[in-house]
């Protein structure tokens, strides 16, 4: 007789799988170094020069702080004194941080056949904000049935809407515009 397991079994096999993963990612921490001999840095940055592993570890015990492994690259591997729980919560901010400068995505703008002159200002305004984000724009104009044959008009409407987006702010075209089976699409960005 063969025993299956479950399949709620088989999600958690698949997620701690995962989470060992991400368990092995982290910075080694106090008895999970394994190096002899660390240059060793002290809470206020100043340098210790090389020591034994024993020695950082009971130096790092007695003032009541971890020692942390900050690289791993160079030969003896740099250590910290420090707090390891606010020491993950500043490589976290480090990494949203990283991640919000980023900037450089795709924001959309999608314009429709019979849009007024009103909507048109009222998107390059949203388009100027996120010029100014430093994101660049994917800019749409959807035809749909019979429009498809207007398509003269419709490339009028997005000069129209550059026009009006160059008056506040220049921007320049990353692709011209191309027309595509729902339409046209161009990118542009920023000066």
């Amino acid at each position: 007789m063969q025993f299956s397991a479950p399949p709620l079994c088989a999600k958690f096999v698949e997620h701690f799988k995962n989470y060992r993963k991400i368990i092995l990612k982290r910075t080694p921490v106090n008895n999970q170094i394994r190096a002899a001999e660390i240059r060793l840095v002290d809470e206020t940055g100043k340098q210790l020069g090389v020591v034994s592993l024993r020695d950082a570890l009971q130096l790092a015990q007695g003032r009541h702080l971890d020692l942390i492994q900050v690289t791993e690259k160079v030969v003896p591997p740099v250590c910290r004194l420090g707090d390891y729980g606010k020491y993950l919560y500043w490589q976290e901010k480090k990494q949203k941080e990283i991640r919000k400068q980023k900037g450089g995505q795709i924001k959309g703008i999608r314009l429709s056949f019979g849009i007024s002159p009103h909507d048109l200002e009222i998107r390059a305004k949203q388009a100027e904000k996120f010029l100014n984000q430093g994101n660049k724009i994917l800019i749409e104009m959807v035809l749909r049935g019979r429009e498809k044959a207007l398509s003269h008009l419709a490339r009028q409407k997005v000069t129209r809407f550059l026009e009006i987006l160059n008056k506040s702010i220049p921007v320049k075209l990353e692709t011209d515009l191309k027309k595509g089976s729902r339409g046209f699409t161009m990118i542009i960005s920023k000066q």
